[in-house]
């Protein structure tokens, strides 16, 4: 037993949530914000301060350049303050952007090119995507991947499986024409696909067949308890030895996975959210600190590969979040730069100001309504 899965043994109690749940965290907010203080550095940006946390801060140190590299009591985030900015949500300070020296310009946020602000800004995000890759390829690299074969052991009676005539024994070759290598790859595709009607094609003893099913939406619960609404089409893998085999990979076909497992944590995300908007969804999915920090100790209890994958999840979850065009957020900045781009000149410091103050608010509300979800999750679990 690792040091993770010991963490872990502690079941409920505080240590065992809190501590696998800041590493995950401070894992993810150092490297995103770590992606825009390099791009920044790069582009000739004077950087006052690199925070993981908030609030007051515990211990800190000052670099050679200036910046203050600090640690703060709420371990909820963390960002970089640039050379002007009134807040760390890189929000200008009118009146010292005004008063600047011309040797101050240089090296001031607010007065670099847009597309200089943007890469700054893109960094963050980037950042994210990069080490969720880097995690999966490692893993896939060191670790490897349990393939279990897309063979059918069992149909369940009276399921959308049984009504579009799988049969025991039945080796699922493709769906809509994408390949199938694994159990998991159908399972996938299924999930994603309840309620729509999806073409399998099927070995079934040497003959190619071509089959028609729907996948039922249903609730099912995970393993570690958590309810999740998924599409099921009613079969079981089948667990012979033959049919499960574990493979580690080259490295550059391990990086290329990791780019695919990041897309599909992108695409999954980006589907659900189309689905709360258009009512396929519910909302009561979405969780805050609380559920991560269940989470990261649940998982911290099978090891740590399984943490670190956690951690690639969160990384690519919190990378797309930031880019969505919310003022506060990533996206909400490179919206303004692209609207800079377009006028020719900034927006007024009046409409920044009443965005930013917009964009905080639904951050909050988003906030508030994540951590009430946590909290009926867990009275009900």
């Amino acid at each position: 037993m690792d040091l993770f899965s010991a963490l872990g043994a502690f079941g409920g109690g505080v240590v065992g949530y809190v501590l696998p749940f800041l590493f995950v965290l401070t894992i993810v907010v150092f490297f995103h914000e770590f992606g825009h203080f390099w791009v920044a550095r790069r582009c000739g940006v004077r950087v006052e301060a690199f925070s993981i946390g908030f609030g007051p801060e515990l211990f800190g140190f000052n670099d050679r350049h200036g910046t203050r590299w600090r640690v703060a009591l709420v371990p909820l985030g963390g960002y970089v303050r640039f050379f002007g900015d009134e807040n760390a949500a890189s929000v200008p300070d009118g009146e010292a952007v005004r008063a600047m020296t011309e040797a101050e310009r240089r090296v001031s946020f607010f007065h670099k090119t847009v597309g200089q602000r943007a890469a700054v800004v893109a960094a963050g995000p980037v950042a994210n995507f990069l080490l969720a890759i880097v995690i999966f390829a490692g893993i896939f690299t060191f670790y490897g991947k349990q393939i279990t074969a897309a063979r059918v052991d069992r149909v369940e009676a009276g399921s959308a499986a049984e009504a579009a005539g799988f049969q025991p024994g039945d080796v699922v070759m493709a769906i809509d024409g994408r390949p199938i290598r694994s159990f998991s790859d159908m399972q996938r595709i299924v999930g994603a696909s309840a309620g729509v009607q999806i073409t399998v094609e099927v070995d079934r003893g040497g003959t190619r067949q071509t089959l028609m099913a729907t996948p039922e939406l249903r609730e099912k619960k995970d393993n570690f308890g958590n309810v999740l609404r998924t599409g099921i089409l009613g079969l079981t893998r089948s667990t012979t030895p033959e049919d499960v085999t574990f493979e580690r990979y080259d490295p550059f076909t391990a990086l290329w996975m990791g780019v695919q497992e990041s897309w599909f944590v992108i695409d999954r995300t980006v589907a659900y959210i189309g689905g709360l908007i258009s009512g396929s969804e519910s909302a009561d999915q979405l969780g805050g600190p609380i559920r991560i920090a269940q989470l990261s100790g649940q998982v911290a209890g099978i090891g740590l590969v399984a943490l670190l994958n956690l951690t690639a999840v969160l990384s690519v979850s919190i990378g797309l979040l930031n880019l969505f065009p919310v003022p506060m957020l990533d996206g909400g900045h490179l919206l303004f730069y692209a609207i800079e781009a377009a006028r020719g000149r900034p927006i007024s410091e009046r409409a920044q100001e009443m965005a930013f103050r917009v964009g905080l608010a639904l951050v909050v509300m988003l906030m508030v309504f994540a951590t009430w979800n946590d909290i009926v999750h867990l009275a009900t679990s």
